[in-house]
């Protein structure tokens, strides 16, 4: 799987060869299926688009954006996918 990119504001078709768009069913079995892949992250973008994170045990994971029109599009993908163990610091807590 490679890297693709989207822009949210302009119209995706899941035929265009181009772009890594399509039904959010099929691409999340594909992942599931060929990648090993399960959503670990989930969270809800400023233009409430869903963005989604995906990862396998093996470190691979990639990520998708689907906007409210329902098309989702694949953003990257990569290796060595870890989790980090603790707890955000709290929104006005100096990094």
């Amino acid at each position: 799987m490679g890297f693709a990119q989207a822009s949210y504001g302009e119209t995706r078709d899941p035929s265009d060869p181009s772009r890594a768009c399509g039904k959010r069913d099929e691409i999340v079995a594909n992942l599931e299926a060929k990648y090993h892949e399960s959503r670990r992250m989930v969270a809800l973008s400023a233009n409430n688009s869903v963005l989604e994170i995906f990862a396998a045990e093996a470190g691979n994971w990639t990520i998708i954006v689907t906007p409210a029109d329902g098309v989702s599009c694949l953003i990257a993908s990569g290796e060595a996918f870890e989790e980090l163990d603790g707890t955000l610091k709290e929104k006005d807590a100096a990094l």
